[in-house]
């Protein structure tokens, strides 16, 4: 047979809509279709040969091509196409039943123990200060038993401590920890807990769901609706913004119940001022500076405290308890730090006694649904969720002032706070052990990697609802894939909450994983062994962030042990020592400006890689030109410390070439690319920051630690790229 024709003939068969349609009737949708064809091709060309059923419909096609009276049709072909297709999905020969299980149309169907009570919603709508929790809360402690589910281990330890305080007996459950009431460990009839560890098989008289609005979070929204859709209690009361009442109230409907809407107003007066901050000169007692990196805290910090001021610094990766000492801080009269230098950290789980935040950048890199990076302007809901911290009622301020770092931020501020917070329009779900142990019966040979990825493609939602995105729960399959576990344990590791941008903590998992396997139980000795305790105080920055990856390694080991307490049997000594640990990075926290004066004086090459806030993700077309610039930004610590070096005059022309470009640079990039924030740190271009990587390394190898006065503006950076190219 000639190649030529044959291939010719496959690719008509290919094109043609009648086998398409075919493809779909027996479980092909377009990906598959492609994929299979691709393989079915592959496996006619390149075979020394092919069944000898399958060689004579080629031959009657390729025969009969272009005759009256054809031989054969390329149709013929599609029971050979099939028959391999069912050979690489083997998921075609029971699609039926893999659909039934991942129909995700009636999440309500789920919860039979809530369906069969009529229970009573109430919506406690308004913005951040307003008081909608508290009379949540207040109905939570007057019930005879009742369960709290707030996104973050802080707020359920502070309404675990008000409980308790107010002699209502409240244990506290997070993934971590149980906390209970009473000495004999027996179960209190109020739970204060992290939303994900709230049971739904629990009968309640009250419900307290706090931050609804994060329903829709891509991550971690099935929770929400989880929590929503599932809880035993005669009252639910859901507390969060006005945005989620329109979802909430649909979601109630397919359940055959009403929401009760009580709206609430900002208790304090917030006002977005007429003028930016401009110069850290200009700080004042209260003021809290929000950045979106740990380089922007590490920098302003250092300029903060070189100015002879004390501050406060908080951000996520921090412990728990630092954060709360570094609030105690902050917020105690007497103290002298009177700043505040955060993350978005601070949005929601800090009572923080702030006058004033100002935005020190208004960009900030985001996940999407896809798991896709972007870099865009902060949200409407975000840029209030953190300026509404600022003037908390019954602090020292009785109103709250928000501002921008940078004066062509501010009018950008004032637009993203006057616009209306978009509506929740769905609630995240997520497929359950069970529904993947079900796949696993029809498809025993498949990794979990790839249940998970056949689920979503077969799954079915409707309009309010969407599934969650997956990437973390894929990172961790595919990476301990060859680690022999049932299908169950390896479940369970997979939804481990980790940062797979920490390569300690990855590589821990997998040891666990591995000695899991074994049937090896992991005692503190073996801990302590792993991760080098005792640890001494932080020299550097490097030091202090291996230290904050210990503690997550000890957190991860706390959360392990709850699910399998035979393996993982010591965590009362791991808590112990994780305690230990949270007082050495307080240390640690406290000196933060020391460090980075040691890490630029060590100007350590592997310093870099740890501090940087790399985002290994999928980029979207609106951040590629940006990332480039991004990288080349991020690629060393002693960079940024070299900017920070440039001095006053070498400020000045940075600030002035922002200033210039920056109107050019929204036009062609859109409002808050990356390429602005950049701009505005005073990285530049790419090219730039090469040489000024070069000068800084030339410079300290001779002893010196300044910058040379060579000008960095515009012509001459693209003079330097026409030569370098």
């Amino acid at each position: 047979l000639s190649t030529g024709e044959v291939l010719k003939n496959l690719n008509k068969f290919y094109k043609r809509k009648e086998i398409q349609r075919l493809g779909a009737e027996n479980g092909l949708d377009a990906r598959l279709f492609h994929q299979a064809f691709i393989s079915f091709r592959k496996y006619i060309m390149e075979s020394s040969s092919v069944s000898a059923d399958l060689h004579i419909i080629l031959n009657d096609i390729c025969c009969g091509a272009g005759k009256v009276c054809l031989l054969g049709h390329v149709d013929d072909l599609f029971p050979f196409f099939l028959r391999h297709a069912k050979q690489i999905f083997p998921m075609l020969d029971c699609m039926d039943d893999l659909r039934k299980i991942s129909d995700l149309r009636l999440p309500p169907n789920w919860y039979p123990d809530a369906r069969a009570i009529q229970r009573k919603i109430i919506f406690h709508a308004g913005p951040t200060n307003s008081g909608k929790t508290y009379h949540a809360i207040q109905r939570f402690l007057s019930a005879k038993s009742g369960i709290y589910c707030g996104p973050l281990k802080l707020l359920a330890h502070e309404i675990f401590q008000k409980s308790n305080d107010a002699n209502v007996p409240c244990d506290l459950v997070t993934g971590e920890e149980r906390v209970y009431a009473s000495e004999d460990a027996r179960q209190a009839p109020h739970i204060a807990c992290t939303i994900e560890m709230c049971s739904t098989n629990t009968p309640y008289e009250v419900a307290v769901i706090d931050e609804i609005q994060m329903i829709r979070d891509p991550a971690r929204g099935w929770a929400w609706t989880r929590a929503l859709l599932g809880l035993c209690a005669e009252e639910i009361h859901v507390c969060g913004e006005a945005a989620a009442i329109d979802l909430v109230t649909e979601l109630m409907y397919t359940t055959g119940e009403e929401v009760e809407v009580r709206n609430y107003k900002r208790l304090t007066p917030l006002t977005v001022l007429d003028y930016a901050l401009e110069s850290l000169d200009n700080l004042q007692p209260g003021d809290c500076i929000v950045c979106f990196s740990k380089n922007d805290i590490y920098s302003v910090s250092r300029q903060i405290e070189a100015r002879g001021l004390e501050c406060a610094v908080i951000y996520g990766s921090l412990p728990p308890g630092t954060k709360l000492e570094q609030a105690k801080k902050f917020n105690d009269p007497d103290d002298p730090c009177k700043i505040l230098v955060a993350t978005d950290a601070i949005g929601m789980g800090l009572n923080l006694c702030i006058k004033r935040i100002i935005f020190n950048s208004i960009v900030k890199p985001t996940i999407n649904e896809k798991g896709e990076k972007e870099i865009d302007s902060i949200t409407t809901s975000q840029a209030l969720q953190i300026a509404g911290r600022a003037g908390r009622y019954g602090s020292s301020f009785k109103q709250g002032e928000v501002t921008t770092m940078h004066r062509e931020d501010l009018m950008q501020l004032k637009e993203i706070l006057s616009e209306p917070v978009r509506p929740v329009k769905a609630a995240g779900l997520h497929p359950t052990p069970e529904q993947i142990e079900m796949f696993a019966y029809h498809l025993p040979d498949a990794t979990l990697s790839n249940l998970i990825d056949i689920f979503v493609s077969l799954s079915q939602v409707d309009g309010l609802y969407f599934v969650c995105n997956i990437d973390d729960f894929k990172f961790l399959a595919d990476m301990i894939q060859h680690i022999p576990l049932n299908l169950r344990s390896r479940y369970v590791f997979c939804t481990a909450p980790l940062n797979r941008k920490e390569p300690f903590v990855c590589t821990t998992l997998l040891k666990f994983a591995r000695q899991f396997s074994r049937n090896e139980p992991l005692t503190f000795d073996w801990l302590c062994r792993h991760t080098k305790w005792p640890l001494g105080a932080p020299k550097n920055i490097k030091e202090l962030v291996h230290l904050e990856a210990v503690h997550d390694v000890f957190d991860l080991y706390l959360w392990l042990s709850y699910r399998f307490m035979d393996m993982f049997p010591d965590a009362v000594l791991v808590r112990d020592i994780q305690k230990k640990l949270d007082d050495i990075i307080q240390v640690g926290v406290c000196n933060i400006t020391k460090l980075i004066r040691s890490s630029q004086s060590a100007a350590a090459p592997g310093t870099a890689a740890v501090v940087s806030e790399s985002f290994p993700l999928p980029r979207t077309k609106k951040d590629t030109r940006a990332v480039s610039d991004r990288h080349g930004a991020k690629s060393t610590e002693a960079l940024s410390i070299a900017v920070e070096a440039l001095g006053e005059r070498r400020a000045k022309n940075l600030k002035a070439y922002r200033s210039a470009t920056r109107q050019e640079d929204l036009k062609s990039h859109g409002r808050g690319s990356l390429a602005n924030r950049l701009l505005r740190e005073g990285l530049l271009t790419q090219e730039m920051l090469k040489q000024l990587e070069s000068e800084w390394q030339d410079q300290h190898r001779n002893g010196r630690y300044g910058l040379g006065s060579k000008r960095d503006d515009q012509n001459s950076s693209k003079e330097t790229g026409k030569k370098k190219k």
